[in-house]
């Protein structure tokens, strides 16, 4: 074992380490996910943003979607490399590429199978004023377009619409407030700007 690690090229190093900190990192959610009833996602976002969105409202690149792509694909490569000697680098790649776009697309099917099936029944929209939610997909400001957030009402896990009023764009993972609801859709405001206006 010692002698197989020592032989390793610089990109088998790579592809170790990335697999088994990614991996590591995949059972880490797995776990998280099993002891809470809201295992959501966080999109890749920021100021350059990153929203692709399924025709489910489930984003392509998501935690659990890009780890799984790192895990997959790294121990991919690393196999490749161990057929072929090594000889074929440009080999181990690939299949390193294709393993993990495999990986990403089961996770984002799993996960719009899952949302899909908690989602299932009416949902009474007024009941969720006041509620607090937790941004999904990005929201534009001044009404500009719709997002999307999640949260714990009504008994079950919900993903809906939401738009806001503000004139900052609501980012992934941000908490806010649900002010009211209109056609199936939620107006929201950022938990701190709520916060601020009552101090006022």
């Amino acid at each position: 074992m010692k002698e197989w690690f020592q032989n390793l090229t610089v990109l088998e190093h790579v592809y170790l380490w990335l697999g088994v900190a990614a991996t590591a990192f995949l059972i880490i959610q797995i776990i998280m996910m099993c002891f809470s009833s809201f295992g959501g996602d966080v999109d890749i976002d920021g100021d350059g943003d990153i929203d692709v969105d399924t025709d489910s409202g489930v984003s392509v690149f998501t935690v659990k979607s890009v780890t799984a792509f790192f895990a997959v694909g790294s121990w991919a490569g690393l196999l490749t490399c161990a057929l072929t000697e090594g000889n074929m680098k440009w080999l181990s790649v690939l299949f390193a590429v294709i393993a993990g776009a495999a990986a990403m697309a089961i996770v984002v099917v799993l996960v719009r199978a899952v949302l899909k099936l908690q989602c299932n029944g009416a949902v009474q929209h007024e009941k969720l004023i006041g509620k607090r939610a937790t941004v999904y997909v990005s929201i534009p400001p001044l009404r500009e377009g719709r997002g999307k957030i999640t949260l714990d009402a009504q008994g079950r896990f919900l993903e809906i619409d939401a738009m806001t009023d503000g004139d900052e764009k609501l980012t992934v993972d941000e908490a806010v407030e649900i002010v009211s609801t209109e056609n199936e859709c939620a107006l929201v405001k950022k938990v701190q700007n709520i916060k601020e206006n009552e101090n006022v």
